[in-house]
């Protein structure tokens, strides 16, 4: 792995996940033959305030690997840990209710309950936490996102972008330590997806961080760090990236000259 040594000195603290050998096999295709490897034997560390980016060329395992590290998939072997705790020693109600305490999601599917409000959507969370909750956490985290005007609104009458920022106030009125983004502005206009991006950036702070994976070079670069996969492993690692070293870096990737 290439790792780039223009970075800041580590900040010494402790990460919020960490992967250790992870590694992803699904069975071959007709049942019979040798599993197909996806992820090989990745190890990282994402710490509180950053924004970690993934990128890489197609079937790189770039979102293998984002499911793998929220738990949404099991590896088939290594361990994630999340604020400490391994994912693999909880059963599947102590994970349900530590993924909604820690953990969120931002898919380019917005995933909105359609007979909800958008209000509603946000508060949905907070309900399922099965604790009160004050209703101006729901009113501020729409503003938050710029969409406070439509909280009485369905998603069917909200345009793409402001289904997606419902979507983002809904996954971070819970405050969670990490939140996962997996190609959030693939479906919007780049007004809209900026727009996105901000929130994103903005959220990954303090003790929270964010990893992303995007095909957007633009938006990769707004990453504290950028992880460049290739054939399910980490190829390459940038410290204060720009749009023309990750351009070099997936040249490299993908065989080509940089």
């Amino acid at each position: 792995m290439n790792t780039d040594q223009s970075s800041a000195e580590s900040v010494p603290t402790e990460p919020l996940l960490t992967a250790t050998a992870l590694r992803k096999r699904y069975p071959s295709p007709d049942g019979r033959g040798t599993p197909v490897p996806v992820l090989d034997g990745i190890d990282l560390a994402v710490l509180p305030g950053e924004l970690l980016v993934i990128v890489g060329p197609s079937g790189s395992g770039k979102s293998t690997l984002l499911h793998c590290l929220s738990g949404l998939d099991a590896p088939s072997s290594g361990q994630v840990t999340i604020t400490g705790v391994d994912l693999a020693a909880l059963d599947a109600r102590r994970f349900a209710a530590f993924r909604r305490q820690r953990i969120g999601f931002v898919f380019q599917s917005y995933n909105l309950i359609a007979s909800l409000t958008a209000a509603e959507n946000v508060a949905l969370p907070l309900r399922l936490m099965r604790s009160r909750f004050d209703p101006q956490r729901v009113t501020d985290a729409l503003s938050a996102v710029g969409v406070a005007e439509v909280a009485d609104r369905r998603p069917a009458q909200l345009s793409g972008g402001q289904q997606q920022r419902v979507a983002i106030a809904r996954t971070l009125v819970v405050r969670p330590a990490i939140t996962f983004a997996d190609e959030p502005t693939g479906a919007l206009d780049g007004a809209s997806g900026a727009r996105v991006l901000e929130l994103l950036r903005r959220s990954a702070s303090g003790d929270r961080a964010v990893v992303m994976v995007t095909h957007d070079i633009e938006a990769a670069a707004l990453g504290d760090r950028v992880l460049v996969l290739r054939d399910g492993a980490v190829h390459s690692e940038l410290h204060r990236p720009t749009p023309a070293r990750i351009l070099q870096a997936l040249a490299r990737a993908r065989g080509e000259a940089a």
